[in-house]
């Protein structure tokens, strides 16, 4: 099993005029210290208007500084957002090759369509979001082949004869990845033989399993939009690795797990405003909702503990022989690699570089192949 990390570049209150400069630049020295470590790849999100959460808007640029700074460790752009309000599909396919050059064929691809908040900002009609989504996936992959494109007259998209480019390195094309948020997304990616991006977070490891078990058997039926099936498997969840349980803890991870998965759960579970979820709003909920994350009602009202998230492997926090046991239950789900949020909330920048230390010494030589 490959351990991965993931940004969201997270800036807690209070802030300051440098508190982005220094978070971006942090980050990159982190990213340094995990090419070094071993692991497998970084990625970086595109979010909006996510105050505090995740100040990464512009993942290319930042993942084209991590590539001139690193050597071997992988480059995911998880995810680019592809209904056309956010970018078009011939822009994101632009930026994309770019990136795979800028990394000597570095890149991982993935795609999104996002939250209901964020989508409101750009206004992309939700009843058509995943429509788009689905019409740039498939064109993006014939942008990038090396003939001219021929033009293409869709639903939602109408392009002409252009030549695109540049186009991407690696042949035929980058890994293609998809985020997936709800269980119905992970039948989604294997029909479109996409790699799947998973958030553990939201579930406990069971329940992992179960929706690996239902995107393995639909890779059977899989149509692929790009040139081959990309059949791994990827989640996500926070971690944080110390020398002790308590030093974990006197480094704020307990409570940087508590924060994520409040706020978390009230903008992308139940698609409230971030203000709202601030304020301690708590929406109707549906049955579907409260089935598919049991823990939702109790975060929606501050009530869930940190013992819960851990009890249920949700999180990985703690000393090395701690962190070890619990990623082995996502390796024994099935699960190819594990993306790790460590640039989490209050989270010291130099307890972040010694958590990435203890993995490359420690973790990632236990589950290498």
């Amino acid at each position: 099993m490959q351990l991965d990390l993931l940004y969201e570049i997270q800036i807690p209150a209070p802030h300051d005029e440098r508190s982005e400069h220094r978070a971006y630049w942090q980050a990159l020295e982190q990213v340094e210290a995990a090419d070094r470590a071993g692991f497998g790849c970084v990625w970086a999100v595109e979010h909006h208007f996510l105050t505090e959460f995740a100040h990464s808007s512009a993942p290319e640029v930042f993942l084209t500084a991590c590539a001139m700074r690193t050597e071997r460790i992988r480059i995911g752009h998880g995810v680019a957002l592809l209904p056309k309000n956010f970018n078009h599909p011939i822009r994101v396919a632009e930026r994309a090759a770019a990136l795979d050059i800028m990394s000597n064929g570095r890149l991982e691809f993935g795609s999104g369509r996002s939250s209901a908040y964020e989508q409101e900002g750009f206004r992309v009609p939700p009843e058509s979001s995943r429509a788009e989504w689905q019409e740039a996936l498939e064109l993006i992959p014939r942008l990038w082949e090396r003939r001219r494109f021929p033009g293409h007259v869709g639903e939602h998209f109408d392009i002409p004869d252009r030549d695109v480019i540049p186009k991407p390195i690696q042949s035929p094309h980058p890994p293609l990845w998809m985020a997936a948020t709800s269980p119905e997304s992970w039948a989604l990616a294997a029909r479109n033989g996409l790699g799947i991006l998973g958030l553990s977070i939201y579930v406990p490891v069971p329940v992992v399993a179960q929706q690996i078990a239902t995107y393995r058997a639909e890779l059977a039926n899989a149509k692929p939009v790009g040139k081959f099936v990309n059949d791994q498997v990827g989640v996500f969840t926070i971690a944080h690795c110390a020398e002790s349980q308590a030093q974990a803890e006197a480094n704020h991870a307990h409570d940087a797990a508590i924060e994520y998965l409040n706020f978390a759960f009230k903008v992308f579970a139940s698609g409230i405003t971030p203000e709202s979820a601030k304020a301690g709003d708590a929406p109707h909920l549906s049955l579907k909702l409260t089935e598919q994350f049991p823990l939702l009602p109790k975060m929606l009202r501050g009530e869930v503990t940190y013992e819960e998230l851990d009890a249920e492997d949700m999180v990985i926090i703690g000393d090395v022989d701690h962190c070890i046991r619990k990623l082995e239950r996502y390796r024994d789900a099935g699960a190819d690699r594990v993306l790790c949020l460590v640039q989490a909330s209050r989270i010291p920048h130099e307890a972040v570089l010694e958590c990435i230390e203890l993995f490359g010494r420690h973790i990632i030589p236990h589950f290498a192949d």
